[in-house]
């Protein structure tokens, strides 16, 4: 098991709900850690389209490396988990960081000397994918060896708001200024130096022994031990079969629909989708900052469930406002909702799977984001076609509405969540699984 967090001897339980974490040592230099990857994926994200652009490719190009990031991080996500539960989850992290100093490195220097062809940037994008489907299991694993249960949220909701902040508006921004004062290559060197940093912090962490597996299981026999558990229980169950459709109704409109809708109802253009794009942003961050402010909802299943599936109901504005404003505040709201539900989720996992498993049914959770992301932006073209945009977001607004009610009663969520109450506060850490 991983290092378990000490409880301070003065006053420092004062501290606001969002700060608490911030008082373990090694839960700060995972923050620090978070915040440095974070930013340099950023900047990666954006150096990657301008140098796919500086080889004279065009949106076939891009989508090739796209996919080839997408495919690495797809097939490795389960095998991810595993690694997770088996292996010390420091030093999964701390393989990550390393592959990615090494391919960003790689990358920056081949572009800088005008030696990078488009097949380095796909087979390196595919490197790069296939080794961050081992960070999120682990990561997620590790936070309940580091703080006690009931910071947990905090912690989630740290993690949420520096995702949109630092890899979705500082680094693209940097990214930015960088390319266009200089090559794209400049700006991969520099996220070379920024994951190096997150490295050092993860060095600093204290180490710990991890927790022995159960001897001579095979990886696939690891994977059908964490598919075993999502089958037999309930809740988790329920959740991920939402959270399946709900990407697939999702995603694509928001994805790939939204600059029409922009365009063809507001008469507006890439400025006017940046705004309604980054509302969608900002509100994420906005939930991510409030929930942890938070105790973990009393009815915490329902309101997770809620907050994805009631919270998707301000798109079926989009399609039928003429208002940029509109647009854009109902993107807020569904970022904001959208955040705060996902805040709740990571936490649950922590709270009621077992640390075993945790790494497993992790990589679970994920690989059903990643398979269904790119199905749902492939089907988003033809159906706002067919349909009509205005009339394909009223339906992305209205249908997670029904697929939430369906999931709470169909599986009896509230009677689990009374059954299995986690809003009663906690002292101590959390060195046991509860028994879902």
């Amino acid at each position: 098991m991983d290092e378990m967090p000490e409880e301070p001897a003065d006053g420092s339980a004062r501290l606001p709900r969002p700060l608490r974490p911030f008082r373990h040592r090694e839960y700060r230099l995972l923050a620090t850690s978070m915040a440095a990857s974070l930013f340099a994926s950023g900047l990666w994200l954006v150096a990657i389209v301008y140098q796919v652009i500086a080889l004279d490719g065009g949106p076939s190009e891009l989508s090739a490396v796209a996919a080839a990031s997408s495919v690495g991080l797809l097939v490795s996500v389960l095998i991810g988990g595993v690694a997770a539960d088996r292996l010390p989850k420091r030093a999964v992290m701390v393989g990550v960081e390393a592959v990615r100093i090494a391919s960003a490195g790689i990358a920056g220097v081949l572009g800088v000397t005008g030696a990078l062809q488009l097949w380095h940037l796909a087979v390196i994008a595919f490197v790069v994918g296939a080794a961050e489907a081992f960070f999120y299991p682990a990561y997620s694993a590790i936070l309940p060896t580091l703080l006690p249960p009931d910071e947990l949220l905090a912690a989630n909701g740290v993690e949420g708001t520096l995702r949109p902040i630092a890899q979705q508006a500082l680094g693209p921004a940097l990214a930015g200024v960088l390319v266009g004062a200089f090559v794209p290559g400049i700006s991969l060197l520099l996220a070379a130096g920024i994951y190096a940093l997150a490295l050092i912090a993860l060095f600093a962490m204290r180490t710990a022994p991890v927790a022995p597996m159960e001897a001579g299981n095979s990886v696939l026999a690891d994977l059908a031990e964490g598919f075993r558990y999502l089958f037999r229980t309930g809740w988790l169950f329920a959740t991920l079969a939402f959270a399946t459709l709900y990407v697939l109704v999702l995603i694509g409109p928001i994805e790939v629909l939204l600059p029409f809708a922009v365009r063809d109802q507001a008469c507006g253009g890439a400025s006017s989708f940046a705004l309604v794009l980054g509302a969608f942003g900002i509100g994420g961050a906005a939930g991510s900052i409030v929930v942890s402010s938070w105790r973990l909802p009393r009815r915490y299943l329902t309101a997770m469930i809620l907050l994805w599936g009631a919270g998707a109901a301000p798109l079926v504005l989009i399609g039928v406002t003429r208002q940029l404003w509109v647009m854009a505040a109902a993107t807020f709201v569904v970022g904001f909702t959208g955040a705060v539900a996902m805040v709740i989720w990571g936490t649950l996992l922590q709270r009621r799977v077992p640390p075993h498993l945790l790494g497993r049914v992790s990589s679970l959770d994920f690989f059903v984001s990643l398979a269904l992301m790119p199905v749902s932006m492939a089907l988003a073209g033809p159906v706002g076609e067919w349909l009509g945009v205005p009339m394909t977001f009223v339906l992305a607004g209205a249908v997670p509405v029904f697929l939430a009610v369906a999931a709470i009663v169909g599986w009896r969520l509230p009677a689990d969540e009374i059954a299995h109450p986690l809003d009663a506060p906690v002292t101590e850490p959390n060195t046991r699984a509860e028994k879902a």
